[in-house]
């Protein structure tokens, strides 16, 4: 069973902008989470009910319908067992960065960067690339996958692969 992230790790993680995800053993309190958070944030509840978050210390502040929704929506996530990146939109990265947000090594990103796939910009002698461009190549990767993905079940299918499933 894995061990709990310290707090710590867990930080730099968010910070690095690495995905988070939620153990196994935390996905039911999450999704009480959701379910709580999708009431709260349902379109006709937006404006005439306010959420309150109430410190360790017992203070209490209104929670913004914006940051509701966005925490409706994390919490969707990790309860399907997905995991998260909280990312500044219009931001620069680092070569790191970029690689723990497309899950790839940072040797292979700047392999990309050096043919020409995700374009980028040099602070120095550090390349910084956008959000946005992140962002695209990896939409753009994800389509990719999907289809090659689709023809190789099709194939499967065509020529009688996994009998079994039949």
């Amino acid at each position: 069973m894995p061990t709990k992230p310290s707090k710590e790790t867990l930080d730099e993680q968010i910070r690095r902008m690495t995905p988070v995800s939620i153990p196994l053993e935390q996905r039911e309190e999450v999704r009480a989470l959701f379910r709580l958070l999708d009431h709260a944030s349902h379109p006709r509840q937006r404006g005439t009910s306010r959420c309150t978050l109430v410190g360790p210390e017992g203070e209490s502040t209104s929670v913004p319908d914006s940051v509701l929704c966005i925490l409706e929506r994390v919490a969707e996530l990790l309860a399907q067992g997905d995991a998260v990146t909280v990312v500044p939109v219009a931001t620069e990265l680092t070569t790191q960065q970029a690689a723990d947000l497309l899950n790839v090594s940072r040797q292979y990103l700047i392999r990309l960067i050096d043919e020409e796939q995700i374009p980028h910009s040099k602070t120095g002698t550090h390349r910084r690339l956008q959000i946005q461009d992140v962002l695209t190549f990896k939409k753009v990767r994800d389509a990719k996958r999907k289809e090659q993905l689709d023809e190789l079940t099709r194939l499967s299918e065509e020529y009688g692969g996994y009998p079994e499933l039949e």
